[in-house]
């Protein structure tokens, strides 16, 4: 096989090789989204059988029209569509036009943003974009913030910046230099019983265990019971433990509900806490203008975790650690003379690895620019909106009936429900309605979320398509019940 047109450079053919792969993509793209399905693909063990192969690396290689022809063949038809208005399953949003085209832009020139001379403009987008989201989530210019390479990264960003704050100011300790105190065994954070799961993965990699994750209960509106949350830490305390932590889930992956992050503010000042928002699900919400009061809290968080590809409908992954005050950063900090030089910072290049856990990260925040620019903030309140109006709407229909069991009114765009059996079923509630959404999976080609909620199986729309609209939730609701 031929080494020539191996990237984009000057040459001629080399450019004409760059354009005519990335038409020919594009176009199998396009022809491959033929039907309104968010699924038409294989079952688990066809598709297996099907992608097998006893030889990834062949003796000799194959024409690029070769292997795209097997693309098309192989891998489109089975992707999930999250475009489509039949996708609901997950934090899992369609991608808009403009962030796909961003990506190939970041792919091609492949910047690598650990250090300034690895990306220049790079560099300096990133460091702009971060700048304006903490003015938009309400912080001052001390606050500051880095991509990562998503919400479970950012969550343990901010939980680890917490730790070594916790310790430098109330334990006079630097565990960068020595490692974890003695009384770490002792040390507490705080999260809702349906937090997300990155709480225990993140005490577990800050070497603390999953025991040092206090669980709080939640009220009947999905929300952490404040009077549960101050018993817990008085308890932990007269326990010789050290509360340093507490995490407000803003958009619960389930329910989308949102802890009350003033209150929760009040309590962990009160006991001298850091409290982080994790925010990857309703961050987005602080861009509709019908919406946004109900995130206002977040600027009274000393960390926040944004994720850009779920409510922002950008392309995995993209998401970003905010904090308060960017001093704090200096947890994250090692110089090292191949990289991030302490005299080129002293000469106003930015080496953006000062303050991130990666080394090697994308050039995400390009995908950020480019679609904020280009919406605005109408355009971005409009796409926003549309999806908890759909929530809401959705929410109506089911509580109007007796055969479902809607579970909590949403507060963001996911609804969780439950059908009940008609009379004279024989079939338990659970197990049918696993059973429907695996029919709606392999046979009407819409895909929904199925969890566990007090014990019961349920099933869950979560809406993050602005195209989707209330006929269509009408239509999806009566095939649902259909399926009984």
């Amino acid at each position: 096989m031929s080494q020539n047109n191996l990237f984009l450079t000057p040459d001629s053919g080399d450019k004409s090789a760059y354009i005519r792969m990335m038409e020919s993509t594009v176009h199998a793209i396009a022809e491959a989204v033929d039907h309104g399905q968010a699924y038409a693909g294989m079952g688990p063990y066809e598709l297996r059988a099907a992608v097998h192969s006893e030889e990834l690396l062949p003796a000799q290689g194959r024409s690029f029209e070769e292997i795209l022809s097997e693309v098309k063949e192989k891998i489109l038809p089975n992707l999930v569509r999250p475009m489509s208005t039949n996708y609901m399953a997950h934090l899992h949003s369609p991608a808009l036009l403009e962030t796909v085209a961003a990506e190939i832009i970041l792919s091609t020139f492949n910047q690598s943003m650990d250090s300034w001379d690895q990306a220049p403009v790079a560099t300096e987008i990133e460091v702009e974009v971060v700048r304006n989201l903490c003015k938009l989530y309400g912080y001052d210019e001390k606050g500051d913030g880095v991509f990562t390479s998503g919400g479970s990264q950012s969550n343990l960003s901010g939980l680890l910046l917490a730790r070594d704050w916790f310790c430098n100011t109330k334990l006079n300790w630097d565990v960068k230099k020595f490692g974890l105190p003695e009384q770490f065994r002792r040390f507490r954070m705080y999260a809702s019983e349906i937090s997300h799961f990155s709480m225990e993965k993140s005490a577990h990699l800050m070497g603390l265990g999953y025991d040092a994750v206090a669980k709080i209960p939640v009220d009947d509106a999905m929300r952490m019971d404040m009077k549960a949350f101050r018993e817990q830490i008085e308890k932990d305390i007269k326990e010789g433990f050290f509360p340093f932590c507490a995490c407000a889930t803003v958009g619960t992956t389930d329910f989308g509900s949102i802890d009350p992050m003033k209150e929760m503010r009040g309590i962990c000042d009160e006991f001298g806490m850091w409290l982080h928002a994790d925010a990857a699900y309703g961050s987005g919400v602080i861009l509709s203008e019908k919406y946004a009061h109900r995130v206002a809290g977040l600027a009274a968080c000393d960390s926040i975790t944004v994720d850009f590809h779920k409510m922002f409908l950008m392309p995995i992954s993209c998401s970003v650690s905010l904090i308060k005050d960017g001093k704090n950063f200096e947890a994250l900090t090692l110089h090292a003379d191949y990289l991030n030089r302490e005299e080129d910072e002293e000469d106003g290049y930015i080496n953006l690895v000062n303050k991130s856990m990666q080394t090697t990260r994308r050039f995400d925040a390009l995908k950020v620019w480019i679609s904020f620019r280009m919406r605005g903030k109408e355009g971005w309140s409009e796409l926003i909106t549309k999806c908890i109006d759909n929530a809401a709407y959705f929410y109506s229909q089911l509580a109007k009936r007796d055969d479902v069991e809607v579970i909590v009114k949403p507060e963001i765009s996911s609804v969780v429900f439950r059908l009940l059996p008609v009379a004279g079923s024989t079939e338990d509630a659970d197990t049918m309605n696993k059973r429907i959404r695996r029919s709606l999976l392999h046979n009407k080609g819409v895909v929904i979320g199925q969890t566990v909620c007090r014990g019961n199986t349920c099933l869950k729309f979560t809406l993050l398509n602005p195209l989707q609209n209330e006929k269509k939730l009408d239509e999806l609701l009566a095939l649902i019940l259909s399926l009984r």
